[in-house]
């Protein structure tokens, strides 16, 4: 059996780790805080539960695949999850409040009655598009490994599709041109932030990110995200896999012929045919392979925006107008963003998410209190903004917004993530979105997951191939699996 060691028990990680363990090889998974999860973990603090990474699960068939693969015969037991309608809670400046319903026809009937009839004419041609451009982009531009940069173009058919629907044109100009209501071009334009670009910016493949948002669904799974990788853990060792927690890796070892042959740790060598690599890919190769330049994009690498995170367990529950997630669109647009990721300061009308679990899963929080996630988008470090300065006005610009939006304001626990924490935690330029998904840092031109000149080597994670997201990291995993079964074989 070959001997695969996987640095990271995030859902990269596990995802790699259930395809490997699968196949039939000896699968180490190395995680170096006390729990499995990676960002996406769990805090438990005076009797409130909170997911402290992703609160938005996609294609839930990712989680399931993986399942399967590590020989979990019924993954839907095994991690059940409901889909939320309304998905989301659109809550904007003028007061009005949308909700993206689950199901087209349900969502068409949103939209006519808050936005009108034109409005919903208008829907009805954008999910077909919607649905096009998945299913064109997903095979041939998100779910394969790119060896070589002319593989951007290895189906011309597919690139000739995109072409014509428009796919390369400017995000926010195309949605402008469909839908005349600017709330509806807010809300189908937002995911870019996901991304790391602004709607204006960014090119309309990332709609791709409004399907599976606002058609394909979002779920919550029982017991929260970190329920997720827990299962994709029993699943691992299941399967005979190991995973060992408060293991810090060290280096990376290499014979004479420069192939991979052991992983360092505090604990001990862990021999190795082949590792995957889930950790920051900047500071993987500073600080494991400082001997081999990084790939060119990471050498001047543009960075997304941060977040601040603050998770609070509050006396009372929230209005009756709030919903499980709910996105706060500002007064400004075009400015905010401008603020964020030209002029690297706080936005003055941010948008922002706050996620609510307690409404759908009740024993997040006490008996008459409430879980809430609260993020806005921020600079990240490469802006220069002291966060020790920053931190306690932040606290409090977040407590006033709560208050004035209808969510419970006498905290009992808390916790505020800012720029400067997710940097503690090995991220960098203290952002969990890694890099920013311009042209030149997607596909074949992003950060590569496997080392060409350093055999063995693989990486997954959100600085790789395809990207950042809950969906893209679990595809990675799978993607870097299926580079190491092409060298090692299936046994």
């Amino acid at each position: 059996m070959s001997r695969i060691v996987i640095v990271g028990a995030g859902f990269a990680g596990l995802s790699a780790a259930c395809h490997l363990v699968g196949s039939g090889h000896q699968v180490t998974v190395l995680e170096r805080n006390a729990q499995v999860g990676g960002l996406a973990g769990r805090l438990q603090q005076d009797g409130f539960t909170f997911d402290t990474g992703p609160t938005v699960m996609t294609m839930p068939e990712l989680v399931y695949d993986a399942l399967r693969a590590a020989g979990v015969r019924d993954p839907e037991q095994a991690a059940p999850m409901r889909r939320l309608d309304p998905a989301y809670n659109a809550h904007f400046a003028d007061g009005s409040t949308l909700l993206v319903r689950d199901g087209v026809e349900a969502m068409r009937a949103e939209i006519a009655a808050t936005a009108g009839e034109s409005q919903a004419q208008a829907w009805d041609a954008f999910v077909p598009w919607l649905e096009r451009l998945y299913e064109i982009e997903f095979p041939h531009f998100i779910d394969r490994n790119f060896d070589h940069v002319t593989d951007l173009v290895a189906n011309p058919v597919a690139a000739a599709k995109l072409l014509r629907m428009g796919a390369f044109r400017r995000l926010g100009p195309l949605i402008d041109g469909i839908f005349d209501d600017d709330r509806l071009r807010r809300l189908f334009t937002f995911q870019a932030l996901y991304a790391g670009v602004s709607p204006r910016r960014a090119l309309a493949i990332y709609a791709v990110i409004t399907y599976l948002d606002c058609v394909r669904g979002v779920f919550y799974p029982d017991g929260g995200i970190h329920a997720l990788p827990q299962a994709m853990a029993r699943a691992v060792v299941a399967a005979g896999g190991r995973i060992h927690a408060d293991v810090t890796v060290t280096g990376i070892d290499r014979d004479s012929a420069g192939r991979v042959v052991a992983v360092c740790t505090d604990s001990g060598p862990q021999a190795a045919d082949a590792v995957v690599h889930t950790g920051d890919l900047g500071r993987v190769y500073r600080d494991l392979l400082p001997d081999l330049s990084p790939p060119r994009m990471l050498r001047r690498p543009r960075h997304s925006p941060s977040a601040v995170v603050w998770h609070v367990g509050a006396r009372g529950l929230p209005d009756a107008g709030i919903g499980h997630h709910n996105v706060h669109f500002g007064r400004a647009w075009d400015q905010s963003f401008r603020e964020l990721l030209s002029d690297g300061r706080l936005m003055s009308a941010p948008s922002r998410l706050v996620t609510v679990p307690s409404i759908t899963d009740p024993a997040r929080a006490p008996g008459g209190c409430s879980t809430l996630y609260v993020l806005e988008p921020v600079p990240n470090l490469n802006a220069g903004l002291d966060w020790n300065t920053y931190r306690a006005p932040m606290r409090e610009r977040l407590l006033a917004f709560l208050d004035v939006n209808g969510y419970p304001t006498d905290v009992v626990a808390d916790q505020l993530v800012t720029p400067a924490d997710w940097s503690a935690r090995g991220l960098s330029a203290g952002t969990p979105f890694a890099f920013a998904h311009t042209f030149a840092q997607t596909g074949p031109f992003r950060a590569p997951n496997h080392e060409k000149r350093l055999p063995g080597m693989y990486f997954a994670g959100h600085g790789t191939t395809p990207g950042v997201g809950v969906p893209m990291v679990l595809i990675s995993g799978r993607l870097a699996a299926a580079r190491v079964i092409r060298q090692l074989g299936r046994l």
